[in-house]
């Protein structure tokens, strides 16, 4: 609730920062199309309810920001935080003055207040305000982008529109300044008769001297009221810690084994980062990325169970049972034992709605190897760029018949390629799928020799093995190499069928098993019966020399698996 209010709040202050840049745009035409821009896009703030809701979010967004303040358990924030967190908190103590001298000013000495009043009393009057105006219009703008983007970073569609995004952000300050200073300049040239400034004072029902002074005696009760509420804030923390050590101690033990010791009402993130000790969290510890997760090993019962908005994050990156978000979770006491599920170097997408089977599952799946055959002899004639180039020739055309028919491509490995199908689909589905790429492939190093015929010796061969079996699935690897893969004796036997390619001269072993699980009839081609490495019984094999023989099959098109 806490949350939707902070950014409920804010859209309607930043909605207003964009009309007010908007209405300083017209600068760049005139005084007067600043005046009528404002009589439209401002005539709703001026409404008893319009000023209702902007002044209530206004309190209520400061408000919020000192209990933010408040709970947070660590201040060495990143770099990023620290700027938000700044520039939020010096808004109200620049913007004070500005509100009174222009709203103040008109609400209890009825001045009338327009573009000329406001800039003069900026830039003619005292400029030193002007500077100060122009620092918090920045400095609003600034905040606001910030909270935009940790609001929107973590949607899938974002990075589409990104650069958009960006556009805004360098436009629409510079426009608005641009016109906000091209209407001073005019304001000043004006007010620099004295006989034409005296007599505009005079129709504007400028504040006298003692009005001007209660405006000011006003405007430091409220900055002294606003320092007294965050120094209050912070003070809180130190109270609310001391009543926390009080209470007991948390010792909480990573995967590595190191182990710290926290008071209760901590959450594991904040913890984590207090001491030092590196955690995933791309949204900055607000519960919406789900990048901090992590598994509990021990001290379950330690935990207080997950609120609806944690269990709703959880519940959409389909987390296990034993699977707790470590900026939202706060320790009781005692011990607890975690695992931290992703690296420090996740990204936003890491936080996305994702298959349960990239957490690890078995699953029987059809799996492919493919080689090229005496790749070795065929480099050593070639200089290196035309061995990158011939390479790159052939993993594109492996790779897009993998994908065409449905497959997931795991890697290459020198001069090989393994791709998964039936992932999603089930072993039937991902046999068929794996003989249909198994004939694409065929046809591709045939186009592929024909395109190269000017440049290689001698076609290239290839052999392809295919098996279905069961095998652990999974996202697994290290910092950025993380990928989707399969492991397992499934794997290993695919792997060693592709090996006896070379004893049959043949394209394409494939194994009885996967062609019962396809439903493709391969009687017209030969079978035999050969020992796998690491299996106690022979298998039953299907032998085909030209893998474009293959039965031609239609299948569902999709992306990637």
């Amino acid at each position: 609730m806490v949350r939707k209010l902070r950014l409920i709040t804010g859209l309607i202050l930043f909605t207003y920062i964009i009309l007010h840049f908007t209405n300083h745009m017209a600068g760049l035409w005139s005084l007067a199309a600043m005046d009528v821009t404002r009589d439209v896009l401002h005539a709703p703030w001026f409404t008893p309810v319009g000023a209702a809701v902007l002044y209530g979010a206004m309190f209520i967004h400061a408000a919020l920001a000192f209990y933010a303040i408040y709970l947070r358990r660590r201040l060495n924030l990143p770099f990023e935080e620290w700027s938000q967190l700044v520039l939020g908190l010096a808004i109200p103590l620049l913007l004070i003055g500005h509100v009174l001298g222009t709203r103040g000013a008109f609400q209890l000495f009825g001045a009338n207040v327009d573009y000329v009043y406001v800039l003069a009393a900026l830039w003619h009057v005292d400029p030193l305000n002007g500077i100060r105006q122009v620092i918090v219009l920045l400095a609003a703008w600034g905040h606001g982008c910030l909270g935009i983007y940790h609001w929107l970073h973590l949607k899938p569609w974002y990075h589409r529109w990104q650069p958009y995004f960006f556009a805004i952000a360098i436009l629409m300050p510079t426009l608005s300044l641009a016109g906000f200073l091209q209407g001073s300049k005019a304001v000043v040239a004006l007010a620099s008769d004295p006989a034409w400034f005296a007599n505009f004072q005079i129709r504007a029902k400028w504040p006298s001297v003692e009005n001007y002074q209660q405006l000011v005696e006003i405007s430091n009760y409220f900055t002294a009221g606003f320092v007294a509420m965050l120094a209050a804030a912070f003070l809180g923390r130190y109270v609310r810690a001391g009543i926390e050590r009080w209470r007991g101690i948390v010792r909480l033990t990573y995967d590595d084994g190191y182990t710290i010791q926290f008071p209760p009402g901590r959450s594991i993130l904040e913890a984590s980062r207090t001491s030092s000790v590196p955690h995933a969290s791309v949204c900055g510890g607000r519960g919406r990325c789900s990048t901090c997760r992590v598994r509990i090993t021990k001290g379950f019962e330690n935990l207080p169970p997950a609120s609806d908005t944690e269990q709703k994050v959880l519940d959409r990156v389909n987390a296990g049972i034993q699977v707790r978000l470590a900026c939202q979770t706060r320790p009781t006491g005692g011990d607890v034992e975690i695992i931290r599920l992703l690296p420090t170097t996740a990204k936003p997408e890491d936080g996305f709605p994702r298959p349960e089977y990239l957490q690890g599952q078995e699953r029987e799946i059809a799996i492919l190897f493919a080689d090229i055959r005496s790749f070795t002899k065929l480099s050593e004639k070639k200089l290196p760029y035309d061995v990158v180039f011939l390479l790159n020739r052939y993993f594109d055309a492996m790779g897009s018949a993998v994908s065409a028919c449905g497959g997931h491509l795991d890697k290459f490995i020198g001069d090989g390629v393994m791709a998964l199908f039936g992932i999603e689909d089930g072993p039937e589905a991902g046999s068929r799928a794996a003989l249909a790429a198994a004939r694409e492939m065929g046809s591709r190093i045939a186009e592929l020799n024909r395109a190269l015929a000017n440049d290689l010796e001698e076609p290239l061969r290839i052999g392809i093995g295919i098996h279905c079996g069961p095998a652990i699935v999974g996202s697994m690897g290290f910092g950025e190499t993380v990928s989707v893969t399969a492991v397992g004796d499934s794997v290993n036997t695919a792997s060693r069928l592709e090996t006896q390619t070379k004893e049959y001269g043949a394209e394409l072993v494939v194994s009885e098993t996967t062609v019962q699980q396809s439903g493709l009839d391969l009687s017209a081609f030969e079978t035999d019966s050969v020992d796998i490495r690491g299996r106690t019984e022979p298998m039953v094999v299907h032998v085909v020399r030209a893998a474009r023989d293959l039965p031609e099959q239609t299948l569902p098109r999709k992306n990637g698996r």
